[in-house]
């Protein structure tokens, strides 16, 4: 059959007992392969009896795999056959130029945090860029490991870049760049799936909200100071913080991140609209959320007030909640969080630990471990597991059932 091959044709696809195959009407020559099995890959096929795979199809887009086939066909009637090139490519093509040319064009229509995981991918492992893809093998990730670990890396931290840099060879496999993939074996080491999580006490607590309000009258205070220098010369003044309810967007930021657990992530990209007043409740939607999944997320008192204040503040009640000076998505608030510690004297505490913060005073005030785990949004219960120590009410329920 011919038609235009879009993802939702290729998804409608229908197994049957025998493979079929789907040509695109818009490429000559590109098309789909649908096997029993329910393995959808795609082809180009340049010339009679020569096609060239180009991958599986829930592993790449559509307009990605039409852009190689244009490539292919274009490549061929210049004088090029890629089959005569394949075998040396693989050997020629080194780890640097397949990220380049394969890996990130997949990540960026594939992963949310593409960027961040390419630009670590290539910082962790900068000395295996130039090296070519066949030559690089268990023992050099070993070694790589030993000399991470020798200067202080975790082995968190190291089992992570390990399964990220698995993944690109991984692709490269289904690209058909490379046979197999020469680290496969490379296996995790062992580490504390359930580490001590880091959360504030009461007095860290105080500290830091006390700190958060010493930000805000220094701020009101400079801002004052400002528009006294501004008048007496005769310019116009800027707003007056005394009459809004927050400076800027920390200190609301802050106190939704401790009475939601939301990642920073969704706090920078939730919306308005997503926040329903009437209901109490925060919706963290399935294409922002690391899941995938949308979740919902009630408003205590303390969120509901601090949320009401920012929105009246706020020029527009649509679009982001919070947003920088140029009406963009925030990247980090790196530099004002660390002020704020520093000045609040709390230290080996970061921002994704706010969400530990609000998970543990759950646990410790009796909470259900799954409500929990439904409230961080965990499609894995063994993460929330790690808070189970902090509700040992549930454990002394548990063996008093013997008395």
């Amino acid at each position: 059959m011919q038609t235009a091959l879009t993802q939702a044709v290729i998804d409608r696809a229908k197994l049957a007992k025998r493979p079929y195959e789907i040509r695109d009407s818009r490429l000559n020559g590109f098309l789909v392969r649908v096997q029993p099995s329910g393995v959808k890959s795609f082809y180009c096929e340049y010339d009679r009896g020569k096609r060239w795979r180009l991958g599986r199809a829930d592993s790449m887009a559509v307009g990605q795999a039409r852009n190689q086939a244009k490539r292919i066909i274009s490549q061929y009637h210049s004088g090029i056959d890629p089959m005569d090139e394949k075998k040396s490519n693989a050997r020629a093509i080194t780890l640097g130029e397949f990220i380049d040319l394969f890996f990130q064009p997949w990540a960026q229509s594939h992963q949310k945090a593409h960027e961040q995981n390419i630009k670590r991918i290539r910082t962790v492992f900068k000395d295996f860029l130039k090296s070519k893809m066949d030559d690089i093998n268990v023992i050099d990730l070993e070694r790589w490991r030993a000399s991470r670990i020798a200067v202080g890396n975790k082995t968190t931290t190291t089992n992570r870049d390990i399964a990220s840099i698995k993944a690109v060879f991984n692709r490269a496999v289904d690209f058909e760049i490379i046979e197999q993939n020469p680290i496969a074996k490379v296996k995790k080491a062992r580490e504390d799936t359930r580490p001590r999580v880091r959360y504030l006490n009461d007095e860290e607590l105080k500290l830091l909200l006390e700190s958060l309000d010493r930000r805000e009258e220094r701020r009101c205070g400079e801002r004052d100071s400002a528009n006294r220098w501004r008048s007496e010369r005769g310019y116009r003044r800027l707003p007056d913080f005394k009459k809004c309810a927050f400076t800027d967007h920390l200190k609301p930021m802050i106190i939704l991140s401790l009475h939601t657990g939301m990642r920073r992530g969704e706090v920078f990209d939730l919306k308005w609209q997503h926040v329903d007043f009437t209901v109490r409740s925060i919706a963290v939607v399935g294409e922002t959320a690391k899941s995938g999944k949308t979740r919902h997320i009630p408003m205590n008192r303390t969120c509901l007030e601090v949320l009401g204040r920012w929105q009246k503040q706020c020029a527009k009640s649509s679009g982001r909640v919070f947003q920088n000076a140029d009406g963009m998505r925030f990247n980090n608030v790196k530099k004002s969080w660390t002020a704020i510690l520093e000045q609040a004297g709390i230290v080996n505490f970061r921002w994704h630990d706010m969400r530990h913060h609000f998970a543990s005073r759950l646990a410790m005030a009796g909470v259900d471990l799954n409500a929990i785990r439904e409230l961080l949004g965990h499609s894995d219960y063994e993460m929330t597991l790690r808070y189970a120590h902090l509700a040992p009410e549930h454990k002394r329920k548990a063996v008093e059932l013997l008395d």
